[in-house]
């Protein structure tokens, strides 16, 4: 035996332990299933073939070569790993790579083109926000209002089933459907003659297209986005598209309204125009879902599929956080943006006016998510809290908004409410988002969007027991009902707990 090979026997016979629990462990894969090509193969032999040289040539202790050998042989493996040579596909990392970091072959802004798809199907749903001043000359103010909130019968069965459809079919085919069939609402209500009867058809379609694109909107945002360096991402990029829609598409149908000619066509028009844009975008985006695989019955003859996001959706956190406080997502929202335009006059600049409201309003609830994260990282139960005390010190302007009639007033209110939402909803988005598992994702969406929208009544109850009651009595009962929204957060985080993150 040469001498150098007898070096390196004695070297790891007498450090066994050290040989075995080495960092980078050799695998006894062949080199094809090892390596990701020509070139990791020769560097694994370039590594090896300088160890042994090194021993050969020197004509030093054992100890010392060994030492030296190791030292080369590590300081060049973590060259290696820095340079992303060793994640998950070579010769020393045999684990296969997680679906965050197999999904990679994206880049980084490819959640855009989801989150383009929800900016326009928001958009589409929340413009009528301006539209509503339009139609009040020859409706009552309970079919405007209920015009407005009316898409939500459209958009609750949708959120349930297709979220579902998705799973099976693709995120891709789902939004693309969606934008297709918010085209066709506009096109119905762009065509109605003012016919409530026609606008409230094409309200639902566009309800519909609503839930087909929020909730499987959201997850396919959510799928494209967190990975290992952007973990929660998903819930702050979908919360951010859906506002952006729902803020810029009353503001310009506001603009439209207000100071161009034939405003019922032309705000309809730019919203088909904006779908025909889009429609591609969202062809060219990568596909993130996998095609579900067929639920395996349970014992009691249901799917173990359905029992996961049956328990997620009766588990202690879910009923206690998100069942009470979701309402109040879009209830603070459509109180800022529908209700309080009605109840406060404005001028001859009604149209406008109700555009800038919601823009402040879901402007708000943009700039407040920064904040929202930073408090959930104290606590998980810290946004929930603030953002129903906003909801509550909101509700309890708008009262005195009414009474007082001042616009400056009610712009300090939208601020208020538009931050209760933001901060309600990309927070109930995140604990959703963290319960469901990678099977139930898009159903638990689904149900946290339906828990939302039951806010849209929220103006049609200010108007009818307006008329029995002074709207400044209704809103400020409102406040003593949210109150007891932020009580159930007490149940979900018990105080003493409050700032431990939840199990």
């Amino acid at each position: 035996m040469p001498p150098g090979e007898r070096i390196e026997t004695r070297a790891r016979e007498e450090h066994p332990a050290k040989r075995s629990s080495s960092r980078f462990p050799r695998t006894n894969q062949p080199p094809t299933a090892r390596t990701s090509g020509r070139g990791v193969a020769r560097r694994d032999s370039n590594i090896h073939t300088t160890g042994l040289l090194m021993v050969w040539g020197c004509g030093v202790g054992t100890s010392k070569i060994k030492a030296s050998s190791h030292r080369h042989v590590a300081v060049d493996l973590r060259r290696s790993h820095r340079s992303g040579w060793n994640r998950g596909t070579g010769p020393f990392d045999t684990a296969a790579p997680t679906t965050a970091e197999a999904s990679p072959v994206v880049s980084r802004a490819t959640w855009v083109r989801p989150a383009a798809a929800v900016f326009t199907v928001g958009w589409g749903a929340n413009m009528f926000a301006s539209l509503l001043q339009v139609y009040r000359g020859s409706l009552s103010g309970f079919q405007v209002n209920a015009l407005f909130g009316a898409y939500a019968l459209g958009l609750v069965p949708a959120l349930l089933v297709m979220a579902r459809v998705s799973d099976r079919l693709g995120r891709r085919r789902v939004l693309l459907a969606a934008l297709l069939l918010c085209a066709l609402g506009s096109a119905v209500i762009l065509f109605s003659g003012g016919a409530f009867g026609t606008i409230l058809a094409g309200r639902i379609l566009v309800g519909v297209s609503a839930g087909s694109a929020f909730g499987p909107g959201t997850a396919w945002i959510k799928e494209l986005s967190d990975t290992g360096k952007a973990a929660g991402a998903g819930a702050r990029r979908s919360a951010l598209a859906l506002t952006a829609g729902f803020a810029v598409g009353p503001l310009l149908s506001g603009v439209i309204v207000q100071w161009l000619p034939s405003p019922q066509t032309t705000a309809y028009l730019v919203h088909i125009t904006l779908v025909a844009l889009t429609l591609p975008v969202v062809w060219r985006a990568s596909e993130s879902a996998p095609p579900a695989a067929t639920p395996t019955a349970g014992a009691d003859g249901g799917s173990r599929r359905g029992a996961g996001a049956m328990s997620v959706l009766t588990s202690r956190l879910f009923v206690t956080a998100v069942l009470p406080t979701a309402p109040w997502v879009f209830g603070a929202a459509t109180v800022s943006l529908a209700a309080l335009p009605v109840l406060v006059p404005l001028g001859g600049y009604a149209a406008v006016g109700g555009g800038v409201v919601a823009a402040v309003t879901l402007g708000s609830g943009i700039a407040v998510q920064p904040f929202a994260r930073r408090l959930a990282r104290r606590s998980p139960a810290a946004p929930f809290r603030t953002g129903m005390a906003s909801v509550i010190a909101g509700l309890l302007a708008a009262a005195l908004t009414v009474t007082t009639g001042s616009l400056l007033l009610l712009l300090a209110t939208a601020v208020v409410l538009g931050a209760a939402y933001g901060m309600l909803l990309v927070s109930g988005l995140q604990l959703a988002e963290s319960l469901a598992g990678p099977q139930t994702i898009s159903t638990v969406i689904a149900a946290f969007y339906s828990l939302t929208y039951v806010g849209f009544a929220f103006p049609v109850l200010v108007q009818v027991l307006g008329k029995l009651w002074d709207p400044a009595l209704i809103l400020i009962a409102g406040s003593a009902l949210a109150m007891t929204a932020l009580a159930a957060t007490l149940i979900a985080w018990p105080v003493r707990r409050a700032s431990r993150t939840a199990s």
